[in-house]
């Protein structure tokens, strides 16, 4: 079967509609459980999903990782670069007749904080044609950042060994990208291989710098709409929610659409009506959240209120947590530490209010998981910044 083959009829004639996968075996077996059947990676080091992945009947996208020039990465040195080619020809000899193999995702973001992106896409482009050499039954994604369209312009040069353009975007982006596509001369089935709410990087931001985040029922509207953007784009083969599993990246819920701790939001059930999967029962939903102002003093009562019901009418509960405000902050989905969680004095706690006295000086997020008895839940954060006392 030829790579257009697979790009016409991805899975029995339907879209691509999935996630883009970073968990555990039990965050995996949710997915399959929960109606997912195609999962994207992003290296060899998820490479243990592809035998999950076929017990559970998931198909997937395997990640061939390629390293970055921001992170050091020589694209003119020839030693370097084919040390990098000889370990994906190692891999790619090694999985190309797995049968949870779908098609192979080259590059992540190669281009990412370059001002020239063709030496890092002619590195991409070369690497794609060296994969359909030696697995020419599995078509070739080519996986760059939503750009501008001088960017897409130059990519529409430089993808010849890709059967299909993979773009991250995230927020509105989406929507537009189909004519932009078109007019940079992009004819090539295009796969949405991460999408999601606007970014922090783009998100308003308090005073003090602190980007503010979406609830989770906010963010589940978003994958509605955007899945069935996907869908109705005839450029467009399908769509990779991202990211199915937990992750911290300028918060722990940014871009998570499982909590830590595997419990299942009001985005996992968007995914799921999108996927054709009835939810019997739907997560939480957070109505309004609010804070009794931005900036306090130490020693001030701090007072927040969350209002949120339960479709089905159960009795719900709060968990209100206060963090620093994360300063380990990374450019392009790189590893970020958790920031610390506060104790804080409660004067008052139930499932609609926290009151507590402020911490000592500095920003914070106070983050609210609102969950109903089977363990789904929504979750919200409210930045607030504490400075010293006033002085009379």
């Amino acid at each position: 079967m030829s790579p257009q083959a697979h790009c016409a009829q991805p899975l029995e004639g339907t879209p691509w509609l999935g996630a883009a996968f970073s968990g555990d075996k039990s965050n995996l077996e949710a997915f399959a459980k929960n109606g997912g059947k195609i999962i994207r990676l992003y290296g060899e080091e998820d490479a243990w999903v592809l035998d999950e992945a076929a017990k559970l009947g998931l198909k997937v996208v395997m990640g061939v990782w390629l390293e970055h020039p921001r992170r050091g990465f020589n694209l003119d040195d020839p030693k370097a670069v084919e040390e990098q080619n000889a370990r994906i020809r190692d891999f790619v000899t090694q999985y190309r007749n797995h049968p949870a193999l779908l098609a192979w995702g080259i590059g992540n973001e190669v281009e990412l904080l370059q001002s020239d992106p063709r030496p890092a896409w002619r590195l991409v482009n070369n690497t794609a044609a060296m994969v359909k050499a030696i697995d020419p039954e599995h078509p070739t994604i080519m996986i760059v950042a939503n750009m501008g369209d001088e960017h897409l312009k130059i990519l529409a040069d430089h993808n010849q060994h890709a059967d299909i353009i993979g773009i991250n975007t995230y927020g509105d982006g989406l929507y537009g990208l189909p004519d932009r596509l078109q007019k940079a001369g992009i004819h090539k089935p295009v796969a949405i291989t991460e999408f999601g709410p606007l970014g922090q990087w783009d998100a308003a931001k308090k005073a003090w710098g602190a980007p503010l985040e979406l609830t989770g029922s906010q963010k589940a509207k978003f994958f509605r709409d955007a899945m069935a953007f996907i869908k109705e784009s005839p450029q467009l083969i399908g769509g990779f929610a991202f990211v199915w599993g937990a992750k911290q990246e300028q918060t722990e819920t940014w871009h998570g659409l499982l909590l830590k701790d595997g419990s299942l939001t009001p985005m996992t059930d968007a995914l799921l009506e999108s996927w054709g999967q009835a939810v019997m029962n739907k997560a939480p939903e957070i109505r309004h959240t609010r804070i009794n102002a931005d900036k306090h003093h130490s020693g001030d009562d701090i007072i927040a209120h969350v209002d949120a019901i339960d479709p089905e009418g159960h009795a719900l509960t709060t968990e209100w947590i206060v963090r620093k405000e994360s300063t380990d902050l990374k450019k392009g989905g790189d590893i970020e530490s958790i920031p610390e969680q506060i104790p804080v004095h409660v004067r008052h706690n139930s499932v609609q209010q926290l009151t507590f006295i402020s911490p000592p000086p500095g920003a914070y997020r106070l983050f609210i998981t609102v969950r109903d008895p089977s363990g789904k839940a929504d979750t919200a954060n409210l930045p607030f910044l504490v400075s010293d006392q006033e002085t009379n």
